[in-house]
């Protein structure tokens, strides 16, 4: 199966503005594309995933990502999405950002030998002269036609302020740019970048001409990315320091049945006739599935030793199988401990991590959501010995998806 066929298969594909041509690129290897990141904190999150595992594919057909770094647009803050404003950022923070994205990157994407690029928007639009931009840049744009984009009219109940009504202009010139500066041809995005990408097209046929050949596709990235992105305590980062291999590893694990194929389809790598045998499966069936899911992006992130202990440890937590020396742990001291040698369940819970605060642990005993050594424990009050610690621990769970082996 050729890329572009591929892409649609594995339910990528939610919408372009010239199929044949785009078809005929990518596979191909002859597209030049481009994909945004704005860099809003200092790690990447599983929305961005997607887009580094289609940027993986495509430069695997022989075609050529450039990774755009919204170091200038960061400064301003994206509407598309949103119903509020996104807080300012300082230089310094989003020069950190983009350094630990770099990092990242490096993990799916091949650099070497200018097979792929990574590039900063700020180093043309910090430098812009404000009156030439609204001269050369602002005339080709209708306010009127601006105003209908979806990404404005969320904003405009609550109000959009001028800073980020000018998003759509700066996100334009980022394509014009890179198709002058490294004949960059193609653009991607979710489909809440569809207004933005639209403009980026016609500001360079404006600009150069009919001519000029620029193509744009969007892609079901955001809307699906940001929602498998998170979770009920916040983002599933790649960084291990934020979210561990074993988190990582049991989020995937536990993604709803309905979800399981179309994350396989559009994260993995896992060949599409392999994928699709597993349409069938019901059951116990869906839940080795979801390890496969699991497992695959474990390796892919955290490489493939950290998805064995990963694996390792899910399996001693569930099955009684394996060992849970790689599951995440933490380890009291004595000085956790009150003067008659016991700690209470939600002094367990705040200092192993699982909950915030006492009156969180508090919340999440009362509702029923924790439990130990996989007894339901109901008593805020509940008390635990050093002794209680000792061996493998206590096996702490909050909720569905947050564990931890907590230790003395």
């Amino acid at each position: 199966m050729k890329c572009y066929d591929e892409l649609v298969a594995r339910g990528l594909i939610a919408q372009v503005t010239d199929e044949d041509e785009i078809r005929n690129m990518v596979n191909e290897g002859k597209a030049v594309f481009y994909i945004g990141f704005d860099p809003t904190a200092d790690s990447l999150h599983v929305g961005h995933f997607m887009a580094l595992c289609l940027m993986k594919r495509l430069q695997m057909a022989g075609n050529k990502p450039i990774a755009l770094i919204g170091g200038g647009t960061g400064m301003v803050g994206d509407p598309s999405g949103r119903t509020d404003m996104r807080q300012m950022m300082t230089t310094e923070t989003i020069q950190h950002n983009c350094d630990c994205f770099k990092r990242q990157m490096s993990r799916f994407i091949d650099f070497s030998e200018d097979k792929a690029l990574m590039v900063n928007n700020a180093d043309w639009l910090l430098d812009l002269n404000y009156v030439e931009l609204l001269r050369e840049v602002g005339s080709c744009f209708s306010v009127n036609n601006m105003l209908r984009a979806e990404c404005y009219k969320q904003r405009m109940e609550k109000g959009l302020s001028f800073l980020e009504f000018n998003y759509m202009i700066m996100q334009s010139y980022d394509f014009y740019e890179l198709f002058k500066r490294y004949g960059c041809n193609m653009q991607f995005g979710g489909d809440d970048q569809w207004s933005n990408m639209l403009g980026g097209t016609e500001l360079i046929r404006r600009k150069l001409g009919k001519d000029a050949y620029a193509m744009t596709i969007t892609l079901l990235l955001n809307s699906e990315g940001k929602k498998m992105g998170k979770t009920q305590s916040g983002a599933v980062w790649l960084d291990p320091n934020k979210t561990s291999p074993f988190e990582f590893y049991q989020y995937w694990r536990n993604v709803a049945d309905a979800d399981v194929l179309k994350c396989l389809r559009m994260l993995t790598f896992l060949p599409l006739e392999e994928i699709d045998a597993m349409d069938k499966w019901e059951g116990s069936q869906l839940n080795t599935a979801k390890e496969i899911l699991a497992y695959e992006l474990t390796k892919l992130v955290h490489s493939q030793e950290e998805a064995e202990k990963a694996k390792e440890a899910s399996r001693a937590l569930f099955k009684g199988q394996g060992s849970l020396e790689n599951m995440p742990s933490c380890r009291l001291s004595d000085n956790d401990f009150n003067e008659n040698k016991t700690i209470d369940i939600l002094a367990v819970l705040q200092k192993s991590g699982l909950a915030p605060s006492r009156a969180e642990a508090r919340r999440n005993v009362e509702q029923g959501g924790v439990s130990v050594n996989g007894q339901q424990v109901k008593d805020i009050k509940r008390l635990f010995g050093k002794e209680d610690f000792s061996g493998d621990g206590l096996m702490v769970k909050r909720g569905k998806k947050n564990f931890m082996r907590v230790t003395l």
